[in-house]
């Protein structure tokens, strides 16, 4: 069974495009981690400054080590600048019988 999760990017105030931009650079290597299933972006509908991601696993095992890689080469200091806070993570157990 595939892990997902959404991840909330709170950006500063009009600072949501850029952050975007800065995405559409690192996403390919995020779609090519072992265990990465899928990667979709949203944006807010009512705060462009607000930004989601929407990935898929194959275990949250592949999730975590994704994170920690991600730590480890610095992306998310690069990605600091433009948010307002920390990025939220939120782990889903999907419920396939309801």
């Amino acid at each position: 069974m595939s892990h997902t999760v959404v991840v909330e990017f709170s950006c500063a105030e009009g600072k949501g495009a850029e952050f975007l931009e800065s995405l559409r650079g690192g996403l390919p290597d995020t779609r090519g981690f072992d265990g990465c299933e899928l990667v979709e972006t949203y944006t807010h509908q009512d705060d462009p400054d607000k930004i989601l991601l929407w990935e898929k696993w194959a275990d949250k095992s592949n999730q975590e080590a994704y994170l920690n890689w991600r730590v480890e080469t610095g992306m998310m200091d690069l990605l600091g600048p433009f948010l307002a806070g920390a990025p939220s993570f939120i782990h889903l157990d999907h419920h396939a019988d309801v």
